[in-house]
């Protein structure tokens, strides 16, 4: 269990958290035909847009209701009524299927009552009763970007998955469909590469939500398309309880797993992460128990591969002192791989608390923003950092390499197509962290300099030094040690 210290200062400095509003609409984004609408200010959902556009590289569709002074102080409900009337009717040739309410911290404060402007709406507005509607509390002045996702897919698995006794659905109905919880950790190379496992065991995965469909950067073929252009249909989600078992994974999607048990009656295996050797095999092990296939070989010749690259990999990290400032989820999962090889996590922060800490192999955890992580690393004397794009300048600062890791990525391309899950995915982190501390030459012995190699040398044409008489040419003068002229 780690030891968790938490805040002792009255701001945020350098600020390491994204707010939930932004996890929330990054699971709305999991649907398709799906659009995210922020009940809030412009500039709530413009600040949201800025970090999705620069992360993703792509067109992010969002909308508000655009809350004003006088919604504010009288209140906001209508301007929830109006703008999804205005969303469905600019969109009659192509309705959305579901449009995300993810709240703010200005309409908390307001107190607006959402639940009532979706009734509103459906009295004034039957002719888009096909559009299903979601509202989810996500102030920002409380939880991160992991809380506000899981709080968004619980809100969807109980507003649009049927009860079995009422949708008469029945586990194992579908002998080969498996559906798949996956946090906000998840990038969607890490969808694409869990997809590929899942199918590997002949079983079908059902993602809740989807974000490989979605925001995998790919071209589409309509020029302009203003709502989600991929993911998890809202009709598959009727189809849920007919799964022969659900994989829960991450932590933070425990309550959205103990939701959709509760719906449908699926027997679901869970699992905090899966980076590293001993989480992808559990993960192997229990997809073979589900589907009654052995492993294929394929991924036995991945597990392999991984075990060399531990090897390959022990001289650099071994030993070797490591800061991480991350979500929870991934926190425990990069400390979880570093640790199995022989890392030392010297520094360790996070935006916010989590129960996922009791059982983080890291001794100290600390609560906080970038400011404490410079302070921590640099106390510690950490090589390597490893965060999101917000501790660039927190890396120069202190003078070590950074991986980038988590939400945003904004200085970088690809960061949301990295796979950073299975052994393929945990083999490629080692190597990343391998060569980083390589290029900084830590721990690189200095070359030995002969006294003797001074004597005799002349300079080649490509700057070597070459010895006519003497056999010791092949020794080097220690770095600093003064030659003794009066020595033979």
């Amino acid at each position: 269990m780690s030891q968790i210290s938490k805040r002792n200062k009255a701001l945020t400095v350098k600020p390491l958290k994204a707010s939930q509003g932004l996890g929330a609409a990054l699971a709305f984004l999991g649907f398709a035909q799906a659009i995210p609408l922020f009940h809030g200010s412009q500039g709530c959902t413009a600040f949201a847009k800025v970090f999705f556009v620069r992360h993703f590289r792509e067109p992010i569709p969002l909308q508000t209701t655009a809350m004003d002074q006088i919604s504010t102080v009288m209140g906001a409900e209508e301007s929830v009524v109006s703008a999804l009337a205005t969303i469905c009717s600019k969109n009659r040739q192509q309705p959305p299927a579901l449009i995300g309410i993810p709240t703010t911290g200005l309409s908390e404060t307001q107190g607006s009552d959402v639940s009532r402007a979706i009734q509103l709406f459906r009295q004034h507005h039957p002719e888009y009763a096909a559009t299903a509607v979601v509202t989810v509390a996500t102030p920002d002045y409380s939880g991160s970007l992991e809380s506000g996702f899981a709080r968004a897919i619980e809100a969807v698995i109980q507003a649009l998955v049927p009860a079995a006794t009422t949708a008469g659905t029945a586990p194992g109905t579908h002998p080969r469909q498996v559906n798949v919880l996956v946090s906000a950790t998840f990038t969607a190379g890490d969808l694409e590469a869990l997809d590929e496992i899942i199918r590997s065991f002949a079983l079908e995965p059902l993602f809740i939500p989807n974000i490989s469909d979605s925001l995998d950067g790919h071209l589409d073929s309509s020029e302009f398309n203003p709502l989600s252009s991929g993911g998890t249909s809202v009709a598959a989600l009727k189809q849920a309880g007919n799964a022969l078992a659900t994989l829960v994974i991450g932590a933070s999607m425990q309550r959205c797993g103990d939701a959709l048990k509760q719906l449908t009656g699926v027997n679901d295996y869970r699992f905090d992460h899966l980076m590293g050797l001993a989480a992808t095999d559990a993960l192997l092990l229990t997809l073979s128990e589900i589907s009654g296939n052995p492993v294929p070989l394929r991924l036995e010749r991945q597990r392999s591969q991984y075990q060399d690259a531990l090897l390959d990999c022990h001289f650099s990290l071994g030993m070797s002192r490591i800061a991480i400032a991350a979500e929870p989820e991934l926190l425990h999962g990069l400390a979880a791989q570093l640790l199995a090889a022989g890392a030392e996590i010297v520094a360790a922060v996070s935006p916010t608390n989590s129960p996922l800490f009791e059982r983080c192999a890291v001794e100290a955890i600390k609560i906080g923003d970038l400011e404490d992580l410079e302070r921590l690393a640099g106390d510690n004397a950490a090589e390597l950092l490893i965060s999101n794009s917000h501790a660039v300048a927190s890396a120069e600062a202190l003078g070590i390499p950074l991986l980038r890791a988590g939400f945003p990525q904004y200085d970088t391309l690809g960061g949301q197509q990295r796979c950073w899950i299975g052994y393929r995915g945990g083999r490629q982190t080692l190597f990343d962290l391998s060569n980083l501390l390589l290029a900084s030459e830590r721990g690189e012995i200095p070359p030995y300099r002969s006294i003797y190699s001074q004597k005799g040398e002349e300079s080649s044409p490509h700057g070597q030094a070459h010895r006519h008489s003497t056999p010791f040419t092949t020794f080097t003068q220690p770095a600093g040690e003064a030659v003794d002229a009066s020595r033979p």
